[in-house]
């Protein structure tokens, strides 16, 4: 689930530029392609398409990273700070971030001046469930794409910042937004709207680059039809198998996250969030597509297989991470695997050409709701008194204590995957939940959850870890522990580094076989973005945007009083090495 927060903006069209670069070179379907592999360039959010979050660069490395200093530091201006969960993007020079309140910045990557700002309109009303967040852009050709909080894809030109087109994608007057990343695949752009916690139906949808046309759509709800160049295609499952009578029509499970991409199979990977409302006793069956790893063609938008990570789900256990396909060898024989670290708590292993679930073990320490996943059918094993109560006539239901919290082992913030050493890297959370349902109606534009919470820190002197994992055994390797929840993306190099951000302002560099913090630096504010590195003019360079908030604050119960005097902020932080 994503909290949400009541935000009214008139913004205003806002597009400034001082004297902008020079007409750039179109990034091509194979630079994106290409794109984990270009040291040069950052052309897709997670680095790659693959989302493994891994650079080939290694100027920076354990011997000298504790000479990285700041190069310069831009701010994104205005009282709009809140949480600030971008990744950047940088291309031929150009660093382009999203920001809060749906803004997009064009800025010198080599001197830190501003060459344009868009600030998108946003109406009166708008609804984004955990905070007024953007984790950014795409870029194809000439043109950069972002969405925005009144669920629109907007398309720019990427050397003025002027509107080439713009589209809605989805109802924010009924409580949709887009707060994660497009990505672009063979010409398209394709999003994901969030919204689950106000009954929105969830789905993945495909846009031509060029015209801002709707190629295909899919939801991710039983009963719902796709379509396919503007007509009707096929039935998502099938109608009332999962769902009872008409809940199918406000059932949630919205891809809110994003989907990462597989070239060898063509297929995209979308983890879908909580069905709705949360009260599980007002839909009984195993509500698909919700809480689920489901993989679509990427050309037709049809679902090739799917993964239910917890069948009708009763904890908001969104499956909405990340999914990450690499290659595997398991008992001498390689797997195109997929990995998966669940908001439930469970590291999910799969073959992703089929979905064959190959492993699934736990990555938190506390695990109240099932007892394991049952490898042959794929189930988890419910402790059924662990799940919240029905609610009596008029009042709660019981109330019991479950970790993880609904905010997840696990959340929105990616983990990093190193083929060298052959670990994840993934940022972690213990904390565990009061939660109790109550009874609910649907109400168009209006919170449809039917449960209430207060959430737990599970230990004194820690809440966040960052884990290096082995996906082959399941076994953690190292960890670091860090008082304040961790909720920010994770970065590996080819050098064995591993660089993080944390809540109390600090980027952290990490060995990665050892776990030793070798590096940090204060920001000013909590890290809640995803770091990415480039190499420019002979030099690497490390950026990170800074600015506390998201759903942490806002939802947190017990654990937000611990992390209520850290300042917001909003901030791009470039780091190099120390030239002497």
């Amino acid at each position: 689930m994503r909290s949400w927060v009541s935000a009214a903006a008139s913004l205003g069209l806002l597009a400034m530029w001082t004297i902008g670069p020079a007409a750039a070179a179109p990034v091509t379907d194979e630079m994106i392609l290409n794109g984990e592999n270009d040291t040069h360039n950052i052309v897709t959010y997670g680095i790659g398409l693959r989302g493994q979050r891994f650079s080939k660069l290694s100027s920076i490395n354990p011997s000298n990273v504790k000479e990285l200093i700041p190069a310069w530091s831009f701010s994104f201006g205005g009282e709009k700070q809140h949480g600030q969960e971008a990744q950047p993007l940088v291309v031929d020079g150009v660093i382009y971030t999203t920001a809060s309140y749906s803004r997009l910045f064009a800025v010198d990557a080599r001197t830190g001046r501003k060459l344009w700002e868009y600030d998108a309109p946003l109406p009166d009303g708008i609804m984004p469930c955990c905070d007024v967040v953007n984790r950014g852009a795409a870029v194809y050709g000439d043109m950069i794409y972002f969405g925005t909080l009144d669920s629109k894809l907007v398309a720019l030109d990427r050397t003025t910042g002027k509107v080439v087109w713009s589209k809605k994608v989805d109802n924010y007057q009924a409580g949709s937004s887009i707060t994660s990343a497009p990505i672009i695949v063979h010409g398209h752009v394709i999003v994901t709207p969030a919204g689950g916690e106000f009954g929105v139906v969830g789905k993945v949808a495909a846009y031509d680059a060029k015209t801002g046309e709707e190629v295909w759509s899919r939801p991710f709800v039983e009963g719902w039809m796709g379509t396919f160049h503007g007509k009707e295609s096929t039935m998502t499952g099938k109608q009332g198998a999962t769902w009872p009578g008409d809940l199918w029509k406000t059932g949630g499970s919205t891809a809110w996250n994003g989907c990462t991409y597989d070239p060898d199979t063509n297929l995209l990977l979308c983890g879908t969030g909580n069905p709705s409302p949360w009260n599980s006793y007002n839909r009984p069956g195993d509500n698909l597509y919700s809480a689920s790893t489901v993989a679509v063609d990427a050309d037709s938008g049809e679902i090739k297989w799917h993964y239910q990570n917890t069948p009708h789900d009763g904890w908001d256990y969104d499956s909405m991470s990340a999914i990450v396909p690499f290659d595997m060898n398991k008992e001498g024989r390689m797997v195109k695997a997929a990995a998966h670290f669940d908001k439930n708590g469970f590291f999910y292993v799969y073959d992703r050409t089929n979905g064959h679930l190959v492993s699934a073990t736990p990555f938190v320490t506390k695990l109240t709701w099932a007892s394991g996943v049952d490898l042959k059918t794929g189930r988890p094993k419910f402790n059924e008194d662990n799940r919240p109560g029905e609610p009596k006539a008029g009042g709660k239901g019981t109330v019991v204590f479950t970790a993880p919290s609904f905010l997840g082992g696990n959340n929105w913030n990616p983990p990093a995957y190193n083929p060298n050493t052959g670990l994840f890297y993934v940022p972690c959370n213990e904390w565990g939940m009061d939660i109790w349902n109550e009874p609910i109606s649907y109400k168009k534009g209006a919170a449809y959850l039917g449960a209430s919470f207060t959430i737990k820190p599970l230990y004194p002197d820690y809440i966040g870890a960052l884990r290096a994992i082995d996906p082959v055994s399941g076994r953690i390797v190292w960890e670091q522990k860090n008082p304040a929840p961790l909720w920010g993306g994770v970065l590996a190099t080819a050098s064995n580094l591993v660089f993080t951000g944390t809540p109390e302002g600090y980027l952290k560099a990490f060995d990665a076989k050892t776990g030793e913090e070798l590096w940090k630096f204060q920001t000013g504010s909590g890290v809640v973005g995803s770091p990415v590195t480039w190499e420019q003019d002979g030099e690497q360079y490390i950026a990170v945007v800074s600015g506390w908030g998201g759903a942490v604050p806002l939802w947190g119960g017990e654990v937000a009083k611990i992390v209520n005097d850290i300042p917001q902020g909003r901030s791009l932080w470039v780091c190099k090495l120390h030239r002497s």
